[in-house]
């Protein structure tokens, strides 16, 4: 029996010639991550061990949750990654005014890449299934070990088929596409399986929309997330990954636990109403208006280049509704710089915008944006749980950029976007490689 690109992906690492779905195995590590929130409780499990890091090129700490320090507790937390980071002088350590959004700035910088093996004390590690590699989330005490022994053992993963067919409408972005994946199969559809993209419709997706598909896998319940590698892949990491790498493609002969089949041209754009990001519905579809109180467009979903031209597009010679804040972060300084040179930061500023340097902020109830009670929010971000952005009472609805950007114009969740969406995505962001 062949093996999907997940099962290839864990017997590389194994040692072994072949692993099947249920399947315990140990495997070395390519990439390890941490955040300034989940970094201090694995560096506190890895100085039990009392084992010098297994290799400094392999770690990875990004202070990006409540950094800039909100209070004295962030502050604190900044501090045990940065001592960590320079008692063993770890070399993916990145320091205020040069730190991004995790989950942006690795892929971006070429730290993972096809074939790798990634693990992250963060839900969203699953993001760089974008890039053909194999990512997931882990708890703190594992990534404590493994920032000693370069080592986790995994479960290995059913895997569920999703076949993308057709082409993608001007108005439609990966967050449309994972948005109505996770309102087909619920928020346990994919539980403790990885979601293994394949078909035609492939190529229609930027790798903008892909690392917003990878990303928000795990609100499927998914371990993981892949694509295949391709001509769009080899593109985006040709020029950042500087050491070789090896992607993987599954066998024809590969067992899957189920197919979706998703036609991108029948796609709509879609809002998950809270509390649920399988809590979906058509755009079209909504009958009543919803009065919204502030908008978030960033977020490790959401913060690329591609999303602040989206945005950008909306927003440019319109002004945000009195009743609403919209706050825009983009995901790295990289982004952020090339977003001041193509005009964008102006047109969020001059839009009524507030932009933010690069962080976390508001996604978990951080700072930056954090909701009343009573108020609602329709945010590029991953998850709408209660109390996620604020009070227990406050709502959240995940949308695209494109909707975002046009219900902070509106102020509004109504049906009529259509007249703030471009007819097709401009040449620059359909030219995206680069963030």
């Amino acid at each position: 029996m062949g093996m999907t690109m997940s099962e290839k992906i864990l017997a590389k690492h194994a040692g072994l010639d072949s692993v099947k779905a249920g399947q315990l195995v140990t495997c070395e590590l390519d990439m390890v991550l941490a955040n300034d929130i989940t970094a201090p409780p694995s560096i506190a499990k890895f100085e039990e061990i009392g084992r010098p890091v297994f290799d400094n090129t392999k770690i990875a700490l990004v202070p990006d949750h409540f950094q800039p320090a909100k209070d004295i507790k962030s502050a604190e937390l900044a501090k045990i990654v940065r001592d960590f980071a320079r008692k063993y002088k770890i070399v993916n350590y990145f320091e205020q005014g040069r730190v991004g959004i995790e989950h942006v700035i690795l892929p971006e910088k070429g730290i993972v890449a096809p074939g790798m093996l990634t693990i992250g004390a963060d839900s969203h590690t699953c993001t760089y299934g974008a890039v053909n590699g194999f990512s997931t989330g882990v708890g703190s005490t594992d990534l404590g070990a493994a920032m000693a022994t370069g080592k986790a053992w995994f479960k290995v993963p059913e895997a569920i088929k999703v076949n993308l067919m057709g082409e993608k409408p001007a108005d439609i972005t990966g967050k449309d596409v994972i948005l109505t994946i996770i309102g087909m199969i619920g928020v346990d559809g994919a539980l403790y399986k990885s979601l293994e993209f394949a078909g035609p419709g492939v190529k229609a997706l930027t790798m903008t929309d892909r690392l917003t598909i990878s990303n928000m896998a795990i609100e499927a319940g998914g371990k993981a997330g892949i694509f295949p590698f391709d001509e769009i892949t080899k593109a985006y990491v040709d020029g950042r990954v500087t050491k070789p790498y090896e992607p993987v493609a599954a066998d024809e002969d590969a067992e899957y636990c189920r197919e979706v089949d998703i036609n991108l041209s029948e796609l709509k754009p879609v809002v998950a109403f809270p509390h649920l990001p399988g809590n979906t519905k058509r755009v079209e579809d909504i009958e009543e208006p919803i009065e919204i109180d502030q908008v978030i467009i960033g977020s490790c979903t959401n913060g690329r280049l591609e999303d602040m031209e989206i945005a950008a597009s909306v927003l440019k010679g319109r002004k945000v509704a009195d009743r609403v804040r919209c706050i825009v972060i983009p995901g790295s300084p990289a982004i952020y710089k090339e977003s001041m040179k193509r005009g964008y930061i102006d047109a969020f500023i001059d839009a009524g915008c507030a932009v933010s340097t690069p962080t976390c902020g508001p996604c978990l109830g951080g700072y930056m944006g954090i909701l009343a009670k009573g108020e609602k929010c329709v945010a590029t971000t991953n998850r709408n749980f209660v109390g996620r952005m604020g009070h227990v009472e406050s709502e959240v609805y995940l949308a695209s950029p494109a909707v975002a950007a046009a219900s902070a114009v509106s102020a509004v969740r109504a049906a009529e976007f259509d007249i703030f969406f471009t007819s097709e995505r401009t040449a620059a962001a359909a030219a995206v490689a680069g963030f």
